[in-house]
């Protein structure tokens, strides 16, 4: 079997990964134990997302004509992908908390919902919220008018029921 046959699946793999993907960080990983590495796997599996370690020619044949090819321009050193297929920000959390216990690793740039990020952007997107903390914000300043009201009417309410017992 020729090389090239034997790299195709790995290229295929990768190119299946970040076609439909909402976010592909590129992960600068080198200088950490292996206890770390396994922490930041688990955490990345819990959050379902794909980090991988590839082979930087493997990448850079599966981000050719997507919206990942800038990143190509990165491709030196030991480099991990982190690609979440519905959290766009989730990966550039994890890893951007992650680098403060690791501060070898570091987010290389990223292309999240088809726009590329530099490394500052990339960690601009890491200071986002998640999803679900986003709604819960915006549930909580929707019902907090709501339940203000309903106290206010209540103490109204309290108070006249206070003067007819008087």
């Amino acid at each position: 079997m020729a090389k090239v046959e034997l790299k195709k699946p790995v290229v295929d793999e990768i190119a299946g990964n970040i076609k439909d993907a909402e976010s592909v960080i590129l992960v600068h990983y080198s200088g950490i134990t292996v206890e770390a590495d396994t922490e930041l796997r688990k955490a990345m599996r819990e959050a379902g997302i794909t980090y991988k370690v590839y082979k930087n020619t493997m990448m850079n044949f599966a981000f050719k004509d997507t919206p990942c090819e800038p990143l190509s321009e990165l491709l030196e050193g030991p480099n991990a992908l982190a690609i979440s297929k519905n959290d766009a920000t989730a990966p550039a959390r994890i890893i951007s908390e992650f680098a403060k216990k690791a501060p070898t690793v570091k987010m290389l740039a990223g292309v999240v919902e088809g726009n590329y990020y530099d490394e500052k952007g990339v960690a601009a997107l890491a200071s986002i919220p998640s999803r679900e903390e986003l709604l819960g914000k915006l549930l909580g300043s929707i019902q907090s008018p709501v339940s203000n009201l309903a106290r206010v009417l209540n103490q109204i309410a309290e108070a006249k029921a206070a003067e007819a017992a008087e």
